[in-house]
């Protein structure tokens, strides 16, 4: 099993991966930069205290993918809109939206999976989103909010220090927004540097070692178990989606079925511990269980959706 010719193609697929993934990540991350300059936290505050019902709804999950903020981040965010008069399904499409659909997945998605299994992710988890929102609102979950102010950002990405904060007076000329956007888009791709190359390191070990048939038995499209169990492990599992795309991507040349894949992916980065503390200190216990049911139930249906499709 562990043969020099192994460990070759293994070591191949390593430079040829981390190489195309770092090419592609620069690129997005200085475009997610540009997005942070254009689309700051108090434009999307603005934005949604403005809507009603639906409307608010689908634009909340619109501002959430095109946002892509950590979830540290994130949450101030949602804070900062809840306690600002933002529409409350609005504001859940918001925070359903933002880690899932942000530019770095869908690129790695396109990079790595094609178009049309980007677009049917891109469409299942967005729908998703907008249904949360309305969904959660008409049952009443509103009052699951405690009302808190979040004072500064426990997230080192700069740029939010204090929700409702007058940012401090700048020139904003678009030389100055470039500058900050390549200056936000280096910081950013430093914290997930690591993240890609684990990635890329795990593909490459799992390519070059672990046998297809281990994989097919494991998490084929024969397993009818596969998905559920994939959504379960992705939450605990806490692994960004910066890691788990590229080895997923390798899981499915081994045999993995896509269901389980898309499963593993949102459970993965719709949801992880860290976030559910977080969570825990804004909402009360009924809407984190909703939260929590609400990725495994999107994962589950997503991983059957895309078996069934292809």
């Amino acid at each position: 099993m562990f043969t020099l010719n192994n460990l070759t193609e293994a070591g191949k697929f390593f430079l040829v991966i981390s190489g195309e993934l770092l090419l592609l990540f620069i690129g997005v991350t200085f475009l997610v930069g540009l997005l942070q300059e254009f689309i700051p936290p108090e434009t999307i505050q603005s934005v949604l205290t403005r809507q009603k019902k639906i409307t608010g709804n689908i634009i909340g999950a619109a501002l959430g993918a095109v946002t892509p903020f950590c979830s540290c981040s994130t949450i101030p965010i949602l804070v900062g809109l809840l306690n600002g008069g933002a529409p409350f399904g609005a504001a859940m499409s918001f925070l359903i939206a933002s880690p899932l659909l942000n530019p770095v997945i869908l690129g790695l998605f396109l990079s790595l999976m094609g178009l049309k299994i980007t677009l049917t992710y891109a469409a299942i988890t967005f729908l998703a989103a907008v249904l949360t929102g309305t969904v959660w609102e008409k049952v009443g979950l509103a009052d699951q909010y405690k009302q808190v102010v979040v004072r500064q950002s426990c997230c080192s990405c700069e740029g939010i220090e204090e929700i409702g904060d007058i940012a401090e007076t700048t020139v904003n000329t678009t030389k100055t927004k470039f500058k900050r956007a390549g200056e936000m888009a280096w910081s950013l791709f430093r914290q997930v540097l690591p993240y890609l190359i684990l990635g890329a390191a795990i593909g490459a070990f799992i390519y070059g070692f672990v046998p297809e048939d281990l994989v097919v038995r494991a998490a084929g499209p024969d397993n009818p178990f596969a998905i559920p169990v994939a959504a379960l492990i992705g939450i605990p599992m806490y692994i960004r989606a910066e890691t788990i795309i590229p080895i997923s991507a390798v899981l499915l040349g081994k045999g993995m079925s896509m269901g389980a894949v898309m499963a593993l992916v949102i459970g993965g980065a719709g949801a992880s511990i860290p976030e559910l503390i977080i969570l825990s200190s804004i909402f009360r216990r009924k809407l984190v269980i909703a939260f929590v049911i609400t990725i495994l139930a999107v994962a589950v249906f997503a991983g059957y959706f895309f078996n069934l499709i292809l």
